[in-house]
């Protein structure tokens, strides 16, 4: 165990404009959906005029359901011993009761170095998850199995499924559906403990988003919900979290009063896997203002997570309030490790002047943002979040500001931590809803959405638009290997497995520089059978799928192809070999 003492600076007020409070609002699960209501049309997806400063960018799918997660950061990108799991909340519906919405999953594959559902339109990148219209869900890696676990809720009365992988990064599901135990329960957000049981924490609408537990423990078995937040009070909105250790019978539960003013924290705990709980403990704030400004969470505020030594870490955004006001800047991150005391430690401040304040943020945000949290094998932490930039604006109406994404780590349990580091640069979009690899190897690695225009299309705020869902990866700087562009690592090259094949095979290429990118079949005179990829690339590793058929999607002969990767001026040819 580290036994660290957390030191803690005082920071200055910075006063705010009263007209930028934050606004708690959901989406209307309730709504009428016609699945066979026509389609007309999506406007196409524009490239981001801004870039990546560190490291490579994966595009793993895509999205139109541009808004994400209500509160807090929850895990949506889990490593495993034979790849990385990533889930998103999709659609390709350009209607604001989205028919199609589903969680959707992609699976990185560590021995082929390649993402398995990836396709020229990223928008068909992934797999669904559920097989009926869902949502608002997570996930968490099996410790035992090594395979995804992802929650949504669904159905009529609606309630909470989780969906469990067959195997590592198959795509095929088996389920776990809580109907008739947990109806009219929502938002449910699981873990996954080291038995490989699932822990649950929900809201239901019936009684003002009233907090709730249950669990997966025996498989599909739901138990029945039990309300773990007395004496203190519930959520009032989908602010919880959950978290579980992979050493222990740990879990950790936390929310925010969404009601309060300002609005308090609390997390409570259970040492046996569920079946009893300590008592729920408030969270003092952290020492982030002075003078009149109280200190406030935030619905977006607690993310925990419990690290290899079996510690409880929690990071939270703070706002101030004045006078039973809040306000969204400055905005301050902070962490405490729960486990060594009970000091919160500053991470990082986000201010403007508000008289330079173009816009607001929109709904459910704060000038900085939905922290999520990792480690890596040396104990070293890191964290992402989301922070808008004050001259960076989405023309209206309505005008909103566009983000970014942030990170930063600490190599002392949390006492200090490195400058925050901006991963994105701007341009024409809004980069929302980051999550940190929660086990970091050699590489660092963070999910979230490119939304093409900023404000929720959900609310009508702009068009829908095809947003990529990505991840960034960059060299783990703690590690002491000093690269100073590590995207010029990649070489041009390009591989298929399996080769030869019968079915079908991987074709995986690595971009080392931005360009026009093109892969293409050819058979042994040389004459095009079927061109498999075609467009602009940024530097990164992407794939590509052939099935044996061409262009007219006639099934070809057996025998010798050639494929070809082309990359501006540059070419990279392989043998292919196509057995009946």
């Amino acid at each position: 165990m580290r036994n660290i003492v957390c030191m803690v600076l005082a920071l200055p007020l910075v006063l705010l404009a009263s007209a930028l409070q934050p606004m708690t609002v959901l989406p209307d699960e309730t709504a009428p959906v016609d699945a066979n209501a026509p389609h007309t049309g999506i406007a196409p997806a524009k490239p981001a005029d801004g870039g990546f400063p560190i490291g490579v960018v994966d595009t793993i799918g895509g999205t139109t359901y541009d808004w994400q997660w209500n509160g807090p950061a929850y895990r949506a990108l889990a490593n495993s011993p034979d790849g990385i799991h990533a889930i998103f909340m999709y659609s390709a519906s350009d209607q604001t009761t989205f028919p199609d919405r589903n969680m959707r999953y992609n699976y990185y594959d560590k021995t082929a170095q390649a993402w398995n559902w990836v396709d020229p339109d990223f928008m068909q990148s992934g797999v669904n998850v559920f097989t009926d219209r869902c949502g608002f869900g997570n996930m968490d890696a099996d410790p035992v199995s090594g395979v995804a676990m992802v929650s949504a809720h669904l159905g009529s009365p609606i309630h909470p499924d989780v969906a469990r992988d067959m195997a590592p990064g198959a795509g095929i599901f088996e389920y776990a559906s809580s109907a008739g135990i947990a109806d009219n329960y929502q938002w449910a957000y699981i873990g996954v403990d080291q038995n490989a049981g699932v822990h649950a924490s929900m809201t239901t609408d019936v009684d003002a988003y009233a907090l709730h537990y249950a669990n997966v423990v025996d498989w599909p078995n739901w138990t029945t919900p039990v309300g773990i937040t007395s004496p203190q009070p519930g959520p009032e909105f989908p602010t919880q979290n959950v978290a579980c250790s992979p050493v222990s019978d740990n879990i950790c539960v936390t929310w925010e009063f969404s009601a309060g003013a300002p609005d308090p924290g609390f997390y409570r705990i259970s040492t046996d896997a569920g079946t009893s709980w300590e008592n729920p403990e408030e969270l003092a704030w952290p020492p982030a203002f002075g003078g009149d400004t109280s200190t406030s969470y935030h619905i977006t505020s607690l993310f925990p997570f419990y690290d290899s030594d079996d510690e409880l870490h929690i990071v939270a955004n703070v706002m101030p309030y004045v006078g039973g006001q809040g306000y969204i800047i400055p905005a301050q991150l902070w962490h405490r490790c729960i486990s060594t005391g009970p000091t919160w430690c500053h991470i990082h401040t986000a201010e403007c002047d508000p008289a330079n304040l173009g816009a607001a943020v929109g709904y459910n945000a704060m000038y900085a943002c939905r922290m999520s949290m990792g480690e890596d094998a040396d104990g070293d932490l890191f964290i992402s979040w989301e922070q808008f930039d004050s001259a960076n604006v989405e023309p209206g109406p309505p005008e909103r500001l566009r983000a970014d994404i942030f990170y930063s780590y600490s190599t002392d349990n949390g006492m200090t931590w490195a400058p925050g580091e901006k991963i994105t640069d701007g341009g024409t979009v809004t980069h929302r809803f980051p999550c940190m690899l929660d086990q970091i190897d050699d590489t660092v690695m963070v999910s979230y959405l490119i939304d093409q225009h900023c404000g929720f299309y959900l609310y009508q705020e702009g068009p829908a638009t095809n947003n990529p869902i990505v991840v960034q990866k960059w060299l783990n700087p703690t590690t002491g290997i000093a690269e100073e562009n590590p995207v010029e690592r990649f070489d041009m090259t390009a591989d298929a497995t399996p080769n030869p094949f019968q079915r079908s095979t991987r074709i995986s290429y690595a971009v080392p520089r931005a360009g026009e990118a093109s892969v293409a079949v050819y058979d042994i005179a040389g004459r095009p059978v079927r061109s498999l990829a075609n467009g602009h690339c940024e530097p990164g590793r992407y794939s590509a799928v052939w099935d044996g058929r061409n262009d007219a999607g006639d099934k070809v002969a057996s025998g010798v192809y050639l494929y070809k990767y082309t990359l501006g001026a540059d070419k990279f040819t392989g043998k292919l070999l196509l057995t009946d």
